[in-house]
């Protein structure tokens, strides 16, 4: 850098700087949970594929949110796993530019699927004489095709009216990936248009959907207790607790990351959070998926069963 008027090349990661004695370990560590993040997540899309049983369009969106996963950590945990072996932990502009398009990409996708998903179980639930027709093969394709042309289309508007702004120093993000507020807070001109498309983003992409998924679950709540029959009851809520769980770990920390004020929180804190939805609640989808549905874990051993004897 030569004085406040050179332009920035590359960002530097602050988020684990404070941790020169643990980051061996956290290495091992994150590595681990990649490792089941992408394994766990590919036999739920084998699964969902190969067997003929998971055709319908519940799995059809599950197979959609375990690719979403997939990408959506691989867009964060291997610079994150190279940065924790280097003592420079680094990023070109272009590369952050190219990360924050991404990470954008599939988280909002994610947001978006998780209300479609519960709009699903609200119409198998609440109006099963109708679910083929209204959840036809079709119309599962077009919301699918929705969620993924939404995040595209907002997260490079996004990234584009971020990255078009001048940096010409300070460049070290104080966090491990680049995300939109830390990023936003090294820019050295006027933010304040860029809050607004991020308060109005945080809306539409964060707030909306919880809002369908909250008014979704009523009604699924409602009709489930005027079931006479208890085993009704059970399978009803079977097959909506998995979804049920996963929303409450994604939004949950979504929250508490963007629902706050920009300057709350220390370091500290906002890594652990990050660290939460970035790589530990993607561990636990497809361990959540398989553990509590019946017919995942049939598959599964229908699968794994197969393997072993060819």
């Amino acid at each position: 850098m030569e004085g406040n008027l050179s332009t920035v090349t590359e960002f530097i990661f602050l988020g684990f700087s404070d941790l020169q004695h643990l980051q061996l370990l956290l290495f091992i560590l994150v590595l681990l949970i990649y490792l089941i993040i992408l394994i766990g997540n590919s036999l739920i899309i084998a699964v969902t594929v190969a067997d003929l049983a998971l055709q319908s369009p519940m799995y059809f969106f599950l197979r959609n949110l375990s690719v979403l996963e997939v990408c959506y950590t691989s867009v964060i945990i291997p610079k994150t796993l190279s940065n924790l072996l280097s003592e420079h932990q680094t990023i070109s502009f272009l590369g952050c530019a190219a990360q924050m398009y991404f990470f954008l990409l599939f988280g909002n996708s994610e947001c978006c699927l998780l209300a479609v998903m519960s709009y699903d179980r609200y119409v198998a639930i609440c109006n099963p004489m109708h679910y083929s027709l209204v959840m036809s093969r079709k119309v599962t394709i077009s919301l699918a095709s929705v969620v993924w042309i939404a995040g595209n289309v907002v997260a490079f508007e996004q990234t584009v009216t971020i990255f078009m702004l001048s940096f010409h120093g300070p460049n070290k993000i104080e966090h491990f990936f680049c995300d939109v507020i830390p990023v936003l807070k090294l820019a050295s001109t006027d933010t304040s248009l860029n809050d607004v498309i991020n308060a109005v983003l945080t809306v539409v992409f964060i707030i909306f959907p919880f809002v369908l998924i909250i008014t979704s679950y009523v009604c699924i709540l409602s009709t489930i207790l005027k079931m006479r029959s208890a085993e009704g009851r059970h399978k009803a809520f079977s097959t909506c607790s998995s979804h049920l769980i996963t929303v409450t770990l994604f939004f949950g920390s979504c929250f508490i990351t963007y629902m706050r004020p920009g300057s709350s929180g220390s370091v500290d804190t906002n890594r652990a959070i990050s660290l939460l939805y970035t790589v530990i609640t993607p561990m636990f989808n497809p361990i959540i998926y398989s553990l509590r549905n019946k017919e995942v874990k049939e598959a599964l051993r229908k699968l794994l069963g197969r393997s072993r004897t060819s």
